[in-house]
């Protein structure tokens, strides 16, 4: 008998799906719809076929990976990925939670002064931190005042994470010498002592002494081995090539090639490669696209296994990760927004398999965290384990059509890129090249693009944005050294058109203004008025509005807005029939430029503002226009 829910629909009333009482569903129908709403959209014709759906809902990542918008029983499978704990350790390194029920909470800090590490420090792990990652060495904290900052801090409790820079033999001889004096027991095998010259010569582009530098990571590698088993030496920090604007492929190929050079340096040093494997932690960043979050830490232990497997000790290839929300999303700009990215960044790094994680405090952008912004990266990890459980589970992705492919995509793009810094000699050769700068600088032109013109959008700042909210002070962090890779955050363009208009209204006393032309009733003009409103929002610029069809009456009210530039919004029929008059009235009451909202050509129109846009161009163009400083 047919459903009533279902007649005069396009789903089938065949025989229901077993034990739901719900018609099933076909790939046909499914597509018939989506092509239906395709051309609701714009983006498909009456004469786009249905074999054309896939094709145009399928997305295409950094790395050209394509990424389809239907996954069915008739794609092919991805290879195996084994058990939690077992080769090739896609599903995660451990096959259970290990120390701590899930991941390792680690708090960052970079603090010059020991006091105020110490309270911070203590602070953390008094209210649910496990580790602590702690920068050592100017111009962070000294590394003779390590004691200092840790006085109090059990050892053989709380993990320590040290990030020395250059300063790696003596920021190990201080941690060691303070490990031996303080009989607390083992140490937890989440302590590193954080060397990584490759990592360094990336983000300083010194070369010159990288050779001496390895020898010196290995022999800690090899003190660590001796004095302390469990304690790591090394860290791979991947991060720096995703905050030079690198895809995901590349911040993968790019780690994987500096594990095999410490793996080299270590065995050469005299360590089995068994004992160089477990002197090696990795740390990647973790973004707000949870999917691709989640994909690059699997196919991370995938490339990792692989390494192993062909060193001969595949048995020892489950990667360690240590997972940082990305820096490069952060925003300077409606800060509190970074709340919710780092929290989305920090489910996709759980569930992706993180052995640690850190949460970058929502003010990471601007300077210095305070303690509530520490306690909110805190909680935030907090929430997700105790009451979101997130942690029970362990590879909860594991067996998703979506995911698997993705994954096993990522991991084949990054062993490519991999094996092309191997076949050009390896990184630090790559390094030097230019190489990585290269590749990594056309990801980021592209990824810049589709930021301009809000393909990729961001919420607060080029959606969405408050151009009258405060901008939130904070003291200035320790600057770290630079002058390899840059360092580049996403919102920056932006950022920067922000900087001017703020500039501009402290200097004049009012923000720049932009003068919309609002053809007809509001009912018409409304959502290209509020889509103009929103776009020059994001330049900082605020806007005076006029509405009507009588030229001469907007040309008036542009008057006397006092602004030089104006915008006219309204619907296509309206354009056709009233925008030339308007644009040519506003000229002639001294507009020095007329945008239109829309696509739609028209005489009198100096520029078009729409879906699609290069934003920082047009909003670049109106600050110009409008007189406001560079």
């Amino acid at each position: 008998m047919a459903n009533p829910r279902y007649e005069g629909t396009t789903a089938s009333t065949d025989d229901p799906e077993p034990g739901t009482g719900f018609p099933a569903a076909t790939e046909g129908q499914w597509r018939r719809l989506a092509l239906a709403a395709l051309r609701r959209s714009g983006d498909a014709t009456e004469s786009t076929r249905i074999e054309q759906v896939d094709e145009l809902l399928a997305a295409t990542t950094y790395d050209g990976l394509r990424v389809a918008a239907l996954h069915t029983p008739g794609d092919p499978a991805p290879p195996p990925t084994g058990l939690p704990g077992q080769p090739p350790y896609v599903r995660g390194a451990r096959a259970s939670g290990g120390l701590v029920a899930g991941w390792d909470v680690r708090q960052r800090h970079v603090v010059n002064d020991p006091v105020a590490a110490r309270t911070a420090i203590l602070d953390d792990l008094e209210n649910g931190a496990g580790s602590i990652w702690l920068a050592v060495g100017a111009p962070a904290l000294p590394i003779d005042a390590l004691p200092e900052a840790l006085d109090g801090v059990r050892l053989d409790w709380a993990g320590v994470v040290l990030d020395p820079g250059e300063h790696v033999v003596a920021a190990a001889d201080a941690w060691l010498d303070l490990l031996a004096r303080q009989a607390g027991g083992p140490v937890r095998p989440d302590g590193n002592l954080g060397a990584d010259p490759l990592g360094l010569r990336a983000r300083t582009g010194a070369a010159d002494a990288l050779a001496g530098a390895l020898r010196d990571a290995a022999a800690v590698a090899t003190r660590c081995a001796a004095e302390a088993p469990g304690l790591r030496a090394i860290t791979v920090d991947a991060t720096v090539y995703h905050e030079a604007g690198g895809s995901a492929a590349q911040e993968l190929g790019c780690a994987a090639a500096a594990g095999v050079a410490y793996l080299r340096a270590l065995t050469d040093a005299g360590l089995s490669v068994t004992a160089a494997l477990g002197q090696l932690e990795f740390r990647y960043a973790a973004t707000a696209d949870q999917f691709g979050t989640i994909a690059k830490l699997r196919a991370a232990r995938r490339i990792w296994a692989r390494v192993a497997d062909m060193c001969g000790a595949a048995h020892r290839g489950g990667q360690r990760q240590h997972a940082v929300t990305s820096a490069a999303m952060m925003t300077a700009r409606d800060p509190w927004m970074n709340l919710l990215r780092t929290t989305v960044a920090a489910f996709a790094a759980g569930i992706g398999g993180a052995d640690a994680l850190t949460i970058l405090p929502f003010d990471h952008s601007l300077g210095q965290p305070d303690a509530f912004s520490r306690r909110m990266a805190r909680n935030t990890q907090a929430l997700l384990l105790d009451e979101a459980h997130l942690a029970r589970v362990l590879d909860p992705a594991g067996g998703s059509w979506y995911v698997e492919r993705y994954t096993e995509d990522l991991a084949q793009a990054a062993w490519d890129w991999f094996t092309a810094i191997e076949t050009n000699g390896g990184l630090a050769a790559a390094l030097d090249s230019g190489l990585v700068a290269e590749r990594i600088d056309q990801t980021w032109q592209f990824r810049a693009a589709n930021i301009a013109c809000r393909h990729d959008p961001i919420t607060g700042v080029s959606e969405f944005p408050a151009p009258a909210e405060p901008f939130v002070p904070r003291r200035p962090a320790p600057a770290s050294a630079r002058g390899g890779l840059p360092v580049r955050r996403f919102a920056e363009a932006f950022e920067r058109l922000r900087d001017r208009s703020d500039a501009h209204r402290a200097a004049t006393g009012s923000p720049p203004t932009v003068f919309l032309a609002a053809l007809g009733a509001p009912a018409a003009h409304g959502p290209r008025l509020s889509f103009a409103t929103n776009l020059f929002a994001a330049g900082g610029v605020a806007v005076s509005t006029g509405a009507g069809v009588d030229p001469a009456a907007l040309a008036d009210a542009f008057v006397a807005s006092g602004s030089p530039v104006a915008c006219v919004c309204g619907t296509d029929k309206a354009y056709a029939e009233h925008a030339g008059p308007v644009a040519e009235a506003l000229r002639r009451a001294g507009a020095r430029r007329v945008w239109l909202a829309g696509r739609d050509h028209q005489p009198g129109v100096d520029g078009y503002v729409h879906q699609g846009c290069d934003a920082v161009a047009a909003l670049t163009t109106t600050l110009d226009d409008l007189g406001v400083a560079q």
